[in-house]
């Protein structure tokens, strides 16, 4: 068998097995998407336990109790790390309760009650029959650990009052019958003859005992009553809090979010639109520039769709908006890998004059292999640091961002072969190789080796220009400071959908009268207003929403924010780490492939490219958030994956013609890999405009980061990158090896 039916036998293996994937297994939605709320708790010790990986692991497995009593569907919980606990709860709109229910510690305890108190203290706590009145407790007798069940019902005899009928284990039934057993000694009336029930430092129920209590044997049968004016809801809640049992450490909510249905539906719609239209446009490009080939590709494309969701279904993995966002924008490259191969084959067809498309297109495909492969070990080092440094959401970007590096390989390399080698087999294409779309160099090659631009003569005009634009950028991080979101100062932002139109002073004002003068009020989209304010809790934030309504109608809740300072300064941190850890990683990888001098001046070029886009955003007043660090972590791939087309080709041509002046070689170098940058750099622009106009407002910035990253990863490659690399290479040059076989020429394309 031939490799030809090959590859036509994986093609369609891999296209069945999408199709199967797709077709029978659901989407994981994350929280962003389909509405809920999300709790990170972290552990803290306690005097007598410490907070280590074994606590926290033994807290979640009682808090996993906690929830799947509340009745939630489809919880999830998770640890993370040593001392974080993750859980999301959908359909949740209120965190309040649920908050409140699953992070008291819920330390139960039974004392025998030794009198009455004037006031409070370490051992008298309020009566919770006689307000203004306190009892003095005793040693606690038995503790929550003894029960062995706990019911919330109702007593039919007391007029329909709800009550938590508690169940106990052998032993702590016997403690509990000599705990009541001693206070039916007591005389009547004597406070010393009840028994308090202290929930978490507080008496929930202090019952004193009845006549028919017998002293010293108490009440048999290891059972007892918690009675207190609950309702069904308290009732419940103090039910499933016993039953789950102590917590062992206490736990704080350092990060609290909420998104409600609606906003998570409008995002799966706007991202599924915003798909829709950028391959579309992408592919109406690819056509018109490639022909009958880039019809085959646009197929390529499609079915790259299909095959990078099925593998996203199949991992497991669950789509968040971020990584909707990285779904959509991976369409965009997918198309990289086709341009880099119907460019190449159209230089081989070019330049060794091959007598038909069928021997272009594969040298094309067998010398675009390696360049393939090399193009995107940037983006996928992206992807992976967005993977170990990011939380929540934002990891969902790296993992579908490298889920589709990889489909598009799949995708360019064996689907766009197999199409395009059964369609210049034909008759019809032999007899018309001009259809192919590689049976020409293109009208912007031909345009440009005809006026042969010499750019790098003007190598320190470029580099004095780009200093300027570093200059306007410092002075918008300097004069008008980066809008850092909560997720790196700590705090609280709230987005209310109102019934009516509110404009924001009149929102400001009512947030004011609130108690929260000094909080950060905007309108957005008409019927919106968001809040940001430093710490604020579950019932100021309620208190908020209630204020709004006099004004704004009925206020609901789209979208709630909340994390601690600790963790704040921990993501900052975090971000910085990511962003060098991102610079090294790429210094390494140029070091590796290329001479210290190229190696400098592609990192030159990628921090430069960081910083103008810090700077835009700046200027526009944008917030600097988590999904922000993915998008500057994008482009830091995108800009040295653009830089390596370059300085990969004016490598090639130096071995080739060692004698060369390097300002006329890194001309010749620029002129030959420009329309495939151009032709790629198009697909993703297709698709980052369509999410910006449909994308809402946390995908607007994302993709007019990328945009910006995009434009100015083109720029940077040929007038910052191109004219140090001569400039170095002219003052430190290198001995030059002569190429021992003919060099190859066009290695690379853009990500």
């Amino acid at each position: 068998m031939s490799s030809r039916h090959w590859r036509a036998l994986v093609a369609l293996a891999v296209v069945a097995l999408s199709l199967f994937f797709a077709l029978t297994t659901p989407a994981r939605l994350g929280l962003d998407l389909r509405g809920g709320t999300r709790i990170v708790l972290e552990t803290r010790n306690s005097p007598t336990v410490v907070a280590d990986a074994a606590a926290t692991q033994r807290t979640l497995e009682v808090l996993r109790q906690r929830v799947d009593a509340l009745g939630v569907a489809e919880p999830s919980l998770s640890r993370s790390g040593d001392r974080r606990i993750v859980i999301e709860l959908p359909g949740v709109r209120d965190p309040r309760e649920a908050a409140a229910a699953i992070g008291r510690t819920a330390q139960l305890a039974f004392h025998p009650v030794t009198g009455e108190a004037a006031a409070a203290s370490g051992t008298a706590l309020a009566d919770p029959d006689a307000p203004g009145r306190f009892l003095r407790l005793g040693p606690a007798a038995l503790t929550g650990e003894g029960v062995k069940s706990a019911k919330a019902v109702v007593d039919p005899q007391s007029g329909g009052r709800w009550s938590v009928d508690l169940a106990f284990h052998g032993d702590a039934g016997k403690e509990w019958a000599r705990l009541t057993g001693a206070a039916a000694c007591a005389a009547p009336g004597d406070p010393a003859r009840r028994v308090a029930v202290v929930l978490d430092g507080r008496i929930v129920s202090a019952p004193g005992m009845q006549q028919s209590v017998a002293c010293g044997a108490g009440i048999p049968g290891g059972s007892a009553t918690i009675t207190g004016g609950f309702d069904a809801a308290e009732a419940r809640e103090l039910a499933a809090l016993i039953e789950g049992g102590a917590l062992p450490v206490p736990v704080t909510a350092v990060e609290q979010s909420t998104v409600g249905p609606t906003l998570g539906g409008e995002a799966v719609l706007a991202s599924a639109q915003a798909a829709v239209i950028g391959l579309l446009c992408t592919g109406v490009f690819v056509v018109l520039v490639y022909r009958l080939l880039g019809a085959l590709a646009t197929c390529a494309l499609a079915l790259y769709g299909l095959i990078s969701y099925a593998a996203v279904v199949a991992l497991g993995a669950t789509l968040t908006l971020p990584g909707l966002a990285g779904f959509v924008l991976a369409i965009g490259i997918a198309v990289d890998a086709n341009v880099l191969v119907f460019e190449r084959a159209r230089e081989e067809y070019a330049l060794h004059r091959l007598p038909d498309a069928d021997r272009a297109l594969r040298t094309g495909f067998a010398r675009a292999w390696n360049a393939a492969v090399d193009s995107n070990v940037t983006t996928l080092l992206a992807a992976g640091l967005l993977f170990v440094f990011a939380t929540g959401p934002v990891k969902g970007f790296g993992v579908t961002l490298a889920v589709g590096v990889l489909a598009s390989m799949v995708s360019a390399l064996v689907i766009t072969r197999v199409l395009a080698d059964w369609a210049v087999r034909t008759r019809f294409v032999r007899r018309r190789p001009g259809i192919t779309g590689i049976a020409s160099t293109g009208r912007v090659r031909d345009w440009l080796a005809r006026r042969r631009p010499r750019l790098m003569h003007r190598r320190r005009l470029w580099l004095g220009a780009c200093a300027g634009l570093l200059l306007l950028a410092a002075g918008g991080i300097g004069l008008r400071g980066l809008d850092v979101g909560v997720e790196f100062t700590g705090g609280r932002l709230v987005e209310y959908a109102t019934s009516r139109p509110v404009d924001a002073d009149t929102a400001r004002a009512a947030v004011a009268d609130a108690g929260f003068p000094q909080a950060v009020v905007q309108s957005s989209d008409g019927d919106g207003i968001t809040v940001r304010t430093g710490e604020l809790d579950n019932a100021e934030q309620e208190r908020i929403r209630a204020a709004l309504t006099a004004s704004g109608g009925t206020v609901t809740v789209e979208r709630d924010e909340l994390v601690g300072p600790s963790l704040g300064d921990e993501l900052r941190g975090k971000a910085l780490i990511a962003l060098g850890v991102a610079v090294a990683a790429q210094l390494v990888y140029l070091s590796v492939r290329f001479r210290w001098t190229m190696a400098t001046a592609a990192v030159a070029a990628m921090v430069q490219d960081v910083l103008l886009v810090v700077g835009l955003f700046a200027w526009l007043g944008k917030p600097v958030d988590s999904v922000f660090l993915a998008a500057l972590l994008t482009v830091v791939g995108y800009s040295v994956n653009d830089t390596v087309v370059v300085l990969d080709r004016l490598r090639e041509l130096r071995r080739a013609h060692p004698k060369g002046a390097w300002p006329e070689l890194a001309d010749r170098a620029v002129l030959q890999t420009i329309p495939r940058t151009v032709n790629t750099g198009m697909g993703a622009i297709f698709v980052l405009v369509a999410l910006a106009a449909l994308g809402g407002d946390s995908l607007t910035d994302f993709s007019v980061a990328l945009l910006a990253g995009v434009v100015v990863g083109i720029g940077s490659t040929v007038f910052t990158a191109m004219p140090l690399a001569v400039i170095l290479e002219t003052h430190r040059p290198a001995p030059v090896r002569p190429a021992s076989r003919p060099a190859r020429t066009g290695t690379g394309a853009v990500v």
